[in-house]
């Protein structure tokens, strides 16, 4: 049997966190299309790193969503718990790593930052894995 506290993670934590983070989305996202298409014109940036802030945000706001609907899909389960929370910290790690390490490129022009998106890329795969195991868990 699931302990309470375990499911009350995955319940209301995940949602919230991913709350939090599609909002810092949406803020990178129009900073984005505001702030550095100014800093492009100026020729402060490289064109090219405008899509690369792009998919950043993307990838932010899809995982956000993916949190959201982890605690409502896997939230109320006691068989996807563990995976569940797993799912969660790979989501949020994934957030974390990949679209943190654009960031960290994009601001400032650091290729190793780069060079660890695909940490963050592997993290995102086994958030949906264990999303996956989860809910397969859930309807036995």
């Amino acid at each position: 049997m699931t302990a309470p506290a375990e499911t009350a993670l995955t319940a209301s934590v995940w949602p919230t966190v991913g709350a939090v983070c599609g909002a810092l989305a949406v803020a990178l996202g129009a900073f984005g299309a505001h702030g550095l298409k100014s800093l492009v014109a100026d020729g402060r940036l490289e064109p090219q790193m405008l899509d690369t802030f792009e998919v950043a945000v993307r990838y932010q706001m899809y995982h956000a969503l993916a949190l959201v609907a982890l605690g409502v899909l896997v939230g109320g389960g006691r068989a996807g718990t563990v995976a569940g929370n797993v799912a969660g910290w790979a989501f949020l790690a994934g957030i974390v790593i990949f679209s943190g390490m654009l960031y960290a490129y994009v601001f400032s022009g650091v290729k190793f930052f780069a060079m660890i998106v695909p940490i963050g890329g592997v993290s995102f795969i086994v958030g949906w894995v264990a999303l996956a195991v989860a809910l397969w868990r859930q309807r036995g």
